[in-house]
């Protein structure tokens, strides 16, 4: 357990912000928020993924922020996910909601999906394990990712 902490620069409190593969296009700057009941696709993130709106399933209820403002839903999609590369990988269907507000994440992968992955997540270490066929596989976060993204929603306050 020591060695996976030696990848990670201490003292800290970052977030686990990582990489996954989204319906075929590598998505950067998705935070892993074990307090999420639901998986938000940010809107710039679903455009560049080159998802038409049309592929949207439409969603009538209200979504408040933190700070009380009302947040723009765009709709829901379910998409392929896969963690990690093969042969320490999984690939599971994932509901987002399309959110269209400013962000500097590009998603937000919550509880469901982390227990559809029966993950367990580290913030002491940056990383995500979760069973495969043959072991455990592991996504390790990225530190300098979640400090820019941090100094990122900072900026925009």
């Amino acid at each position: 357990m020591d060695k996976d902490a030696e990848r990670v620069h201490h003292p800290y409190d970052d977030a686990i912000i990582i990489t996954l593969l989204i319906a075929d296009y590598t998505t950067r700057r998705m935070l892993i928020n074990n307090d999420s009941l639901v998986e938000f696709l940010y809107y710039p993130a679903f455009q560049q993924i080159r998802l038409g709106r049309d592929q949207l399933c439409p969603i009538n209820s209200p979504l408040v922020g933190f700070r009380g403002m009302k947040v723009q839903l765009m709709g829901t999609i379910t998409l392929p996910v896969v963690v990690e590369a093969y042969p320490q990988q999984i690939i599971k269907e994932v509901s987002f909601l399309v959110v269209d507000c400013s962000s500097s994440y590009n998603a937000i992968i919550g509880r469901p999906t982390l227990n559809s992955w029966k993950a367990i997540t580290s913030t002491y270490y940056l990383s995500i394990k979760f069973p495969i066929e043959y072991g455990v596989g592991q996504v390790q976060g990225d530190q300098l990712a979640a400090r820019e993204c941090y100094l990122a929603m900072l900026a925009m306050d």
